[in-house]
Parts: structure tokens; sequence; C-alpha cells
């Protein structure tokens, strides 16, 4: 009787991905490195484009209102730790962030906020090893599962999320007053119900 043979994992680098990333000829597939494996994920359904864009809009507006930092979507590299590169779908980055990746390029290594919308392909990947990065790393993460009308926001130290299904309301350090993310029509409009 045979032996089975040992299966060596491989373990990616974080400039391996940049240059899966960079020879990419369009924007999907999205290339990640956690825990030095590759993720790789597929271009997303039209729910999911929806509620990014409408959270990236309203995440943009209330920023540029309240000088808060500068919001932004994926494709953009996150590296907030060595050999660990993320690609959330919005994110939030500091204004001092923002103007040394704009002189000098990403990856961003440090953010406000980070926000997820889950995809059948990714919500387990979303909600256990991006969240345990992220929850070390800023003061709020949201994975967003419009199928499941539900935010869930984790914040450093958490166990389980606070659930939110009808209003999100983020009210950063230094932000004169917060921002109220109205959810029923947030997930009404991505599914295309309004």
């Amino acid at each position: 009787m045979g032996m089975p043979a040992e299966v060596v994992r491989r373990r990616w680098t974080a400039s391996e991905v940049r240059r899966l990333t960079a020879d990419a000829p369009n924007w999907w597939p999205r290339y990640e490195l956690i825990d030095g494996d590759l993720v790789v994920t597929p271009s997303p359904r039209p729910p999911h484009q929806m509620a990014v864009t409408v959270l990236l809009v309203a995440l943009t507006t209330y920023c540029d209102a309240h000088g808060v930092g500068i919001a932004m979507s994926s494709p953009a590299d996150i590296e907030l730790e060595p050999e660990s590169v993320r690609q959330p779908d919005v994110f939030v980055l500091p204004t001092a962030e923002w103007k040394r990746i704009a002189h000098d390029g990403f990856p961003a290594r440090a953010l406000l906020l980070a926000v997820e919308v889950v995809s059948p392909s990714s919500a387990d990947v979303d909600r256990m090893a991006k969240r345990a990065l992220f929850q070390q790393h800023m003061s709020e993460y949201w994975v967003v599962d419009v199928d499941a009308r539900v935010v869930e926001r984790w914040r450093p130290r958490d166990v389980t999320p606070e659930v939110a299904t009808e209003r999100l309301t983020w009210h950063p350090a230094g932000a004169p007053k917060p921002l109220v993310v109205d959810l029923v029509a947030l997930f009404a409009h991505a599914r295309a119900e309004d």
C-alpha cells in the first residue's frame, strides 16, 4: 500500500501578488495575499457592485464635507502588515496616507475604515481571515451582506459583531457629525427593488 505524497503548501509573497496584479489586463480577477495564501476573487455580481457604488458615494460625500479622509474602492493594494496584501471593496484612507500614496503610489499602509461587500465566493474569507487583520489595524470593519440585508460592524477586540439592518452610523474621530447610512434603501437599490 502506497503512502500519500506530502502536499507542500506554496507560500506567496507580496511582490509576487503585486506582479500578478500588474500583469492582469483588466481589473479582474482581483488578487490578495492572506497568511501566505493567494486568494483570487472573480468579478462580482451586479447587486455587489451597486452596494459598493452606493457606499463609495456616501463615504466620499461625507469625507469631503467633513475633512475626514479619502474614500476609495479597489483595486488598490492595502498592506497593513508585511507580506499581507488586501483589497477591500471600499475603504477610507487618513488624509496623510492619501498624500503619501498620491506621491509614492500604493500599497496603502493605514486605513480608517474597510468595507467588504460579501459575495457567495468571498463570504468566509471576508468574515474570518480578512476581518482578523482589519480588526487589529483600524477602528471599524464592515461586512455588508446584500442577500441577508445586514451589515456586521467589527471593532477592535469585538468577539461578535454589531449587526445593523436599518441604519448604520459612522462617527470617526474629529468629525463634527456622524455619517448615517440608510441600509433599507441601500439594499433595495442594490437589488433593483426601488
